[in-house]
């Protein structure tokens, strides 16, 4: 199986228990009360953000995109974690497709916002989304994981599923200084678990 329908295959079977990771529920139990802080201003963070017609790309199970203001689109490449988005947000537009190949015509939103996908990313397809995300919307805003202490690195994590099914997945950890030079603008948070940048052309 090649790299992307490695990744595919990981989000359809993960979906069910993705909202596990932002709730620190079951495996994820026992984080420290800093996580809790900063997903409430997180939250708090995509929701203050002006109204407008945003795109978000790797939408997941919505946990994060029902916060948006405006009128909102999410896409995803897993139908999975739609269905669960669906439950979530019944009257968004909610799409299935590539975050590296965005079906959309030039300007047709006016942000595009993505959540921890950025850093699933390599190198080549950071410049091809970042170019993609440009060309849809001229506001970009990423919210990826901050280094947890470290420095910036690249690492295939193992990563079990509560089904005991074991994946490689790529995560790219940054700096604010690093993920601002390759997206541009400005930074918007910076904690001990969570970065979030915006970009205008």
């Amino acid at each position: 199986m090649d790299e992307n329908r490695s990744r595919e295959a990981y989000y359809d079977w993960r979906a069910p228990e993705y909202d596990d990771f932002w709730l620190q529920r079951r495996r994820y139990e026992g984080s420290p009360e800093s996580w809790f802080r900063e997903c409430d201003e997180i939250v708090a963070l995509v929701a203050s953000l002006p109204a407008r017609r945003t795109l978000d790309v790797a939408c997941g199970t919505g946990f994060i995109t029902q916060h948006l203001a405006g009128e909102v689109t999410g896409l995803d490449q897993s139908e999975r974690m739609l269905a669960v988005a669906r439950d979530r947000m019944p009257d968004a537009a909610l799409i299935e497709g590539d975050g590296l190949a965005l079906p959309f015509s030039d300007d047709a939103f006016e942000r595009v916002f993505t959540s921890h996908f950025y850093g699933h990313l390599n190198q080549g397809e950071r410049a091809r989304f970042v170019a993609e995300a440009r060309r849809v919307a001229p506001e970009v805003v990423v919210l990826d994981a901050a280094l947890h202490g470290g420095v910036p690195r690249d690492v295939w994590q193992e990563r079990e599923l509560n089904d005991g099914t074991r994946w490689l997945v790529f995560k790219r950890f940054f700096s604010p200084d690093l993920l601002m030079a390759e997206v541009g603008g400005e930074l918007l948070y910076a904690g001990e678990w969570f970065l979030c940048v915006r970009a205008t052309r």
